[in-house]
C-alpha cells in the first residue's frame, strides 16, 4: 500500500446556506408546536410530502432525526432504551434509536438548535411502506402515545416494470388519505396547490439529479459523503421553493469545480460506488480514509433515492404514485442489477462497496448474491462491509479500515497491470 497522504475534506461553500435552511426548518416546526399552528404532519422520507404541503401541513421526517442520532453517535446510547420496552435490536436502528431517545427525553436537535427541547408533536402521522414495514410500526408507537391518527400507503414490493396497475393502486390509496387530512385541517384539498407542490418537488428532484451527476466528471467534484450532507433539503424540503433555491446555489458551484478540474479527492486514482445505507456515525472517518487513499466514492443508490423524474403536476396523484413505486428499494433484483450496471457505466466505477447494514435488510443488497452476479457479468470487483446505519456496535472500525485498504490496493494493482498491458 502506498504511503498515505495527509488529507483534508474540501468544504463546499453552499454548506453555509444549507445550515441556515435546516435551522429554519426545525425552528419553524418548533414554533408551530408552541403556537398551535400550522398543523404538523409526520411523514416517511418517500411518503406523500407533496400532498401534505398542499393541505397546509408543516412536514417533519423522523428518518432525518434517526440519521441525526446516528451521525452524532447518540444512537448507540438510546437504542437500549427501546430494547428495554420490547423492541428487538435486530429491527431498524432509526426506529429504535428514535423511540429510545424519546423515552430518554433526548434529541440532537437540542444540541444543534438553541431553545428546541423536543421533537415536534404531530397532528397526524403519514407513512409509506415503500422503504419497509418498520416505518408503519414506528409511527404506530407515537400515534398510540399521543392518541394521534396514523394513516398511510401499503406499497408493492419486488417490482419489476412499474405498470398502470401499480400506479392505480397507489394513487387510490393516496386519494383515500384526503378525507382524514381534511378533517384534521378543516379545509378541502385545493388541487391547484397540490399541482404546485408536485411541480416544486419535480424541479427540486431535477436539480438534485444534476448535482449528483456532476460526479461523473473526472476528477469528481463531490463524493458520496458530500451527498449525504447536501441531500438534506431534497429530503425535508421537497415541494418547497427553498429547496430549489438551495440547489440553484449548489449546482453552479459544482459545475465551476468541474470546469476548473477541482477534485474532491486530490490525485483521484480509483472511483467507487457505495451500495446501501451510510454508516452515519463514521461518515467523516470514512471520507478521510478514502481521501488518504486517493479514492473517490462517486455515486450511490442511497443519494439517488430522492430523484423523482416521474412527478408531473398535470397528474399529481398518479405521478406521485409512479414516483414512489419507482423507488430503488422496492424493485426486483433484475431491475436493481441493471440500475447498478448503468451507474457503473455513467460514473466510470472501478469497484463497489456493499454495506451490509445489520438492522436494514431492505436496503442491503448483498444478502442474496447480487455482488457475485454483478462481478460475474461485469467483472467489477466488490467488497462487503458489515455494519449498520446507526448502531455502531455492529461496526468494526479496524475491520472496515483493513478491508478498504486491501480493496483499494487490489484495484491499484489491477490498474497497474492494465497499464503495463496497454501498448505505448
Amino acid at each position: 500500500m502506498a504511503d498515505r497522504k495527509e488529507a483534508s475534506i474540501k468544504k463546499i461553500a453552499a454548506i453555509k446556506t444549507m445550515r441556515k435552511l435546516m435551522a429554519g426548518h426545525f425552528y419553524e416546526l418548533d414554533r408551530a408546536v408552541k403556537e398551535g399552528y400550522p398543523k404538523i404532519a409526520w411523514c416517511t422520507s418517500v411518503g406523500p410530502a407533496e400532498l401534505l404541503r398542499a393541505m397546509g401541513f408543516l412536514v417533519y421526517f423522523p428518518e432525518n432525526h434517526g440519521a441525526m442520532l446516528g451521525a452524532t453517535r447518540m444512537a448507540t446510547e438510546t437504542i437500549p432504551a427501546a430494547n428495554a420496552i420490547g423492541y428487538s435490536p435486530d429491527i431498524c436502528s432509526y426506529l429504535t434509536s428514535d423511540i429510545g431517545a424519546f423515552v430518554q427525553g433526548r434529541t440532537p436537535l437540542s444540541d444543534a438548535y438553541e431553545g428546541i427541547e423536543s421533537i415536534p408533536k404531530p397532528d397526524v402521522l403519514v407513512y409509506n411502506t415503500n422503504q419497509c414495514r418498520d416505518v408503519q410500526d414506528w409511527f404506530a408507537w407515537y400515534g398510540h402515545h399521543w392518541s394521534r391518527p396514523v394513516i398511510g400507503v401499503e406499497s408493492y414490493r419486488n417490482v419489476g416494470e412499474v405498470t398502470d396497475v401499480h400506479v392505480a393502486g397507489i394513487a387510490g390509496q393516496l386519494k383515500a388519505l384526503v378525507p382524514t387530512l381534511e378533517s384534521i385541517t378543516g379545509e378541502k384539498l385545493d388541487m391547484d396547490r397540490l399541482r404546485e407542490a408536485v411541480r416544486l418537488s419535480r424541479e427540486c428532484s431535477d436539480l438534485w439529479k444534476a448535482v449528483l451527476e456532476t460526479a461523473a466528471a473526472k476528477p469528481a467534484p463531490l463524493t458520496f459523503f458530500d451527498s449525504t450532507i447536501h441531500m438534506a433539503p431534497a429530503v425535508v424540503m421537497r415541494g418547497t421553493q427553498a429547496a430549489i433555491d438551495y440547489y440553484n446555489e449548489l449546482l453552479p458551484e459544482l459545475n465551476t469545480r468541474v470546469a476548473e478540474g477541482v477534485a474532491a479527492v486530490e490525485g483521484e486514482r480509483q472511483r467507487l460506488y457505495w451500495e446501501g445505507m451510510p454508516v452515519w456515525g463514521r461518515l467523516r472517518d470514512l471520507a478521510t480514509q478514502f481521501l488518504e487513499l486517493g479514492t473517490a466514492v462517486v455515486a450511490s443508490t442511497y443519494a439517488n433515492s430522492w430523484i423523482f423524474t416521474a412527478l408531473d403536476e398535470q397528474e399529481p396523484f398518479e405521478s406521485m404514485a409512479r414516483a414512489y413505486t419507482e423507488l430503488f428499494i422496492v424493485r426486483s433484483d433484475p431491475y436493481k442489477e441493471a440500475y447498478i450496471e448503468e451507474m457503473i457505466d455513467t460514473f466510470s466505477v472501478d469497484g463497489i462497496i456493499f454495506h451490509e447494514a445489520k438492522t436494514c435488510p431492505n436496503n442491503t443488497n448483498c444478502l442474496h448474491g447480487m455482488h457475485l452476479r454483478l462481478h460475474e457479468r461485469l467483472g467489477v470487483p466488490s467488497i462487503i462491509i458489515p455494519g449498520d446505519l446507526s448502531d455502531l456496535r455492529c461496526y468494526s472500525d479496524e475491520q472496515a479500515r483493513t478491508q478498504i485498504e486491501a480493496f483499494v490496493e487490489q484495484l491499484d494493482g489491477q490498474s497497474r497491470r492494465q497499464a503495463m498491458a496497454t501498448p505505448a
